[in-house]
């Protein structure tokens, strides 16, 4: 863990980082797309409004935060300038951001070795699968996963935020939940 946290902090480019949370030995990993502003500042992940979302999902999986390893696609807070006030704000990151911190998250997988790994909107599945996806065609399907010779579970869900953004997408997200919760003790996790 100490290495990949070393790791993290080379590719972060002295910027503010945010590294994983959570059980090294669990039998599910997170991965999300990238901090926001809240979760530069208290240094974990998924803390602001979508991290109250995720809780409350994570509730519906009948399980609890701390027994789960989350960690994000990007590890840097992806920022423009607002124009109007001046202060940064949050971006969907660059192509180039999610390949520099693929290796890593790829190793962090590793570490864990995870039952199955579910992706939180397009960014982490795209970085996984390496290819162009749309997580509104792929959301609530078991897929397999090969990385380093071994295969993974892979389970895309949309992003926590999206609930925010489109309430519509909310009963979506609860059907998905439950299809990952049926999976999730078929696995014996």
């Amino acid at each position: 863990m100490e290495k990949l946290f070393e790791r993290c902090t080379e590719l972060s480019d002295g910027e503010e980082f945010v590294f994983s949370d959570g059980r090294t030995d669990s039998g599910i990993m997170l991965i999300g797309e990238a901090p926001g502003e809240n979760e530069v500042k208290l240094k974990k992940p998924f803390v602001g409004k979508a991290g109250k979302n995720l809780d409350e999902f994570i509730s519906i999986l009948g399980i609890e935060r701390e027994d789960i390893y989350i960690t994000n696609a990007v590890k840097i807070r992806p920022h423009k300038l607002s124009l109007k006030t001046g202060k940064r704000i949050n971006r969907s990151p660059s192509k180039a951001e999610v390949d520099r911190f693929r290796e890593l998250v790829v190793e962090e997988i590793k570490m864990v070795t995870p039952k199955i790994i579910v992706t939180l909107g397009n960014t982490p599945l795209k970085q996984l699968l390496q290819r162009e996806v749309r997580i509104g065609d792929m959301h609530g399907t078991l897929m397999e996963l090969e990385l380093g010779g071994r295969i993974y579970s892979l389970f895309p869900l949309y992003h926590p935020a999206s609930i925010i953004y489109n309430r519509d997408l909310r009963q979506i997200y609860i059907d998905d939940l439950a299809r990952l919760r049926e999976i999730i003790h078929r696995l014996g996790i």
